[in-house]
């Protein structure tokens, strides 16, 4: 992989890391904060957000898991799809041709 593709690929990453830390931070504040009036978390709201982040970090974690799990056979179902023909497909003119003839599909290819 070139450096810049790796660079991309970076990027990618470290952006859907932020976008899942950020909606992960959102959906707890909005759960378990309810009073903005003073400074510091109290003790409720800290184990609140403590639970709710657990929670969703290790359900992130599951999801991450089940996908490594799962990716490789989907990727391999994909590269022999693309592979096979499809069914009821017929075979192309110039694959019809047996092996030493020469396909002869248009009145100019017989001149």
């Amino acid at each position: 992989m070139d450096p810049a593709a790796e660079h991309q690929q970076q990027l990618r990453s470290l952006r859907d890391f932020l976008l899942v830390y950020n909606r992960l931070t959102e959906l707890c504040f909005r759960h378990c904060v309810c009073n903005l009036n003073h400074r510091l978390l109290t003790g409720h709201e800290e184990q609140c957000l403590e639970g709710c982040a657990g929670k969703l970090v290790h359900a992130n974690h599951r999801l991450v898991r089940a996908y490594v799990a799962t990716m490789p056979s989907v990727l391999q179902r994909r590269a022999q799809q693309l592979q096979e023909p499809p069914p009821g497909a017929s075979p192309s003119p110039a694959a019809a041709a047996g092996p030493g003839e020469p396909w002869q599909g248009s009145a100019s290819a017989r001149t």
